[in-house]
């Protein structure tokens, strides 16, 4: 995938620290410091999502729906 140039405004202090990480290595430059911290918060909102989704779920429907049908593919299966 190709990368795009954008710009964008930090409060100081923020920058500060993200050139502090910069200077001890922690990340080659800034654009890879704020890649890295966008692609984690994406990540962590993806999951309070699921997270959220999951738990408006009703748990009794939820195990019908997977036991459905198993009683009768139980006799098909092999016995190990």
């Amino acid at each position: 995938m190709g990368k795009l140039k954008v710009a964008v405004t930090l409060d100081e202090t923020i920058l500060r620290e993200v050139d502090r990480l910069v200077t001890r290595k922690v990340f080659a430059n800034r654009s890879r410091a704020v890649e890295t911290a966008l692609r984690e918060k994406l990540e962590r909102l993806s999951h309070t999502r699921l997270a959220r989704e999951c738990a408006a779920l009703d748990p009794v429907f939820e195990q019908s729906l997977a036991e459905e049908g198993v009683s009768e593919d139980l006799a098909a299966w092999p016995k190990y």
